[in-house]
C-alpha cells in the first residue's frame, strides 16, 4: 500500500497565510498550445515558472480571503504540509450551461503523478455539483504538460467561452468538464 495523504476542505484552521511556504510551484515548459487561424498548434516556448515564497504568500492570502467569501477550497496534506489544492468559485455563469470555475488547481512539484490531482479534481467536481453546476470551467495553463493533465482528467475545450476569463489570461486554454 502506498503513502496515505489526508484530504480536507480548507478553512482558517488548516489554511493560513503561510500555508504555501513549503509549496513547490515549479514547471519547466518547453511547448505551449496556441490558437492560430488554422486551429490549435503546439509551439516551442521554453521557460520556467517558479513561485518564490513571497508569491506563495500572496496566493495564500488571496485564497484565504476567497475561501471566506465566495470559494470552496480543498487541500491534500502530507502530515501538516499542504501538497496540493483546488478552489471552486460559488458564482454560476453561462448562457448555454451552468458553469462554476475551478479557480486554483496546483500540486507541489515532488508530489505530482501520484493521483493527488485526480482526487482533488473529484472533490472540486462534487462541490460544483452541490452548487448546482452542470460543468466545471477551467482557464487552463497552455503548456503541453498541463494540457495533457487536464485532458487525462476528461476535460475538453469549453463549448461556451467566458470572455472575461479568456481576456484575463489570453494564453490559457478555455476548458470544461461535464459533471
Amino acid at each position: 500500500m502506498g503513502v496515505q495523504y489526508q484530504y480536507e476542505r480548507l478553512d482558517s484552521h488548516n489554511f493560513t497565510g503561510n500555508a504555501l511556504d513549503d509549496f513547490v510551484r515549479h514547471q519547466t515548459v518547453t511547448a505551449c498550445w496556441r490558437k492560430t487561424d488554422d486551429g490549435w498548434k503546439l509551439v516551442r516556448n521554453v521557460y520556467e515558472e517558479n513561485w518564490p515564497r513571497a508569491r506563495c504568500r500572496e496566493i495564500a492570502e488571496d485564497m484565504l480571503l476567497h475561501i471566506k467569501l465566495d470559494q470552496t477550497g480543498f487541500g491534500a496534506f502530507d502530515g501538516e504540509r499542504l501538497i496540493g489544492f483546488a478552489t471552486v468559485s460559488h458564482r454560476i455563469f453561462g448562457a448555454a450551461a451552468r458553469y462554476v470555475q475551478l479557480v486554483c488547481f496546483q500540486i507541489s512539484e515532488e508530489y505530482r503523478r501520484q493521483g493527488i490531482g485526480r482526487k482533488l479534481f473529484s472533490m472540486a467536481c462534487e462541490e460544483a455539483r452541490r452548487l448546482g453546476a452542470d460543468k466545471l470551467y477551467i482557464s487552463a495553463h497552455s503548456s503541453q504538460a498541463s494540457q495533457a493533465a487536464y485532458r487525462a482528467l476528461g476535460c475538453t475545450p469549453a463549448e461556451e467561452v467566458n470572455e472575461g476569463l479568456a481576456a484575463a489570461e489570453p494564453y490559457d486554454v478555455q476548458m470544461e468538464y461535464k459533471l
